[in-house]
């Protein structure tokens, strides 16, 4: 299997998102017989050609590979970028980081740059490629996907986040943006309240949408064909009680204070925001907010309530 020819993708992948779907299955429409294998890159290369500038993740390596497998990747290269791989030529990046996945034919994007100093453009590729001895691939540059809001893009998917405006996120992802992550122990506030939540940190260089209340999902990860429950969730620091001093993700499970998740890994999905955080003068009228909460996600979600709450 190391020596069948395949056809190679390059991009970033972050997100994975209808753009590269699209990208993946163009490939595969090209080179039908071939092995179709997608090259990405960790960690983010702003990261290293300007660290502190980089921008905040979709998701992690590990969600992005799965995600390319389904989206039809027989197999998922990971190239670590780094000063050295910043350093090398166009054509030791091609000997180097393609030819051994023998390629014929290799996709990217019209703004591909590799090499030393982003030396190397889709042209150059094509060159080296026309070489009998240094390649012997056809190159192809698949343009960005449109849809009826904007290109699709992870830049574009992370404005939408900071917006607040998932819905939107959605149909560039072709999915809901989601977060995961393992519940921790919180202040224990929606307990007390009568609301019960699944906390999640933020980690640092990884996006969420704008502070606010959602409507969504979340399902245990742990457990095969876990059932996903509906939840209201909040993200944010929680502006009432000034306590909070990072980014929190809090879900709270209509209609369930019987689930034990502390130290369970969950995902929460994300289908509707439904209002921006407030500082509320006293609990009776955070009570009140957080009940009109969970009717509105009830009737985003088309949910009713169960037959004991």
């Amino acid at each position: 299997m190391e020596d069948e020819a395949s056809v190679v993708v390059i991009g970033n992948f972050d997100g994975v998102h209808q753009g590269h779907r699209a990208v993946l299955q163009a490939a595969r429409r090209l080179e039908p017989g071939a092995r179709l294998i997608a090259v990405t890159f960790w960690p983010h290369p702003m990261s290293v050609v300007r660290p502190g500038q980089e921008p905040l993740l979709l998701c992690d390596l590990s969600h992005r590979i799965s995600m390319l497998r389904e989206a039809g990747a027989d197999q998922v290269e990971v190239i670590r970028f780094s000063d050295e791989l910043m350093s090398t030529s166009p054509e030791e990046f091609v000997r180097q980081k393609l030819m051994p996945l023998h390629p014929v034919r290799v996709v990217v994007g019209r703004n591909f740059r590799f090499g030393h100093k982003a030396a190397g453009t889709v042209d150059t590729l094509a060159e080296i490629g026309r070489d009998p001895v240094e390649g012997g691939f056809e190159v192809s540059v698949l343009e960005l996907l449109d849809t009826e809001h904007h290109t699709t893009s992870s830049t574009e998917v992370r404005r939408l986040l900071a917006e607040g405006d998932v819905a939107t996120a959605a149909q560039h992802l072709g999915r809901p943006f989601g977060f995961s992550g393992e519940v921790v122990v919180g202040h224990q506030r929606g307990r007390e309240l009568g609301f019960p939540t699944a906390n999640l940190p933020v980690p640092k260089g990884f996006a969420a949408p704008a502070d606010g209340v959602y409507a969504g999902w979340l399902r245990r990860t742990d457990v095969p064909d876990a059932p996903s429950w509906p939840a209201a969730i909040s993200v944010g620091t929680n502006p009432t009680f000034d306590d909070v001093p990072e980014t929190v993700v809090e879900a709270y499970v209509l209609d369930r204070d019987d689930l034990e998740l502390y130290g369970v890994p969950v995902r929460v999905d994300f289908v509707q925001r439904l209002r921006g955080n407030v500082k509320f003068e006293g609990i009776p009228a955070l009570i009140e907010q957080i009940s009109a909460d969970v009717e509105q996600t009830r009737e985003v979600l088309g949910v009713s309530p169960t037959p004991e709450s």
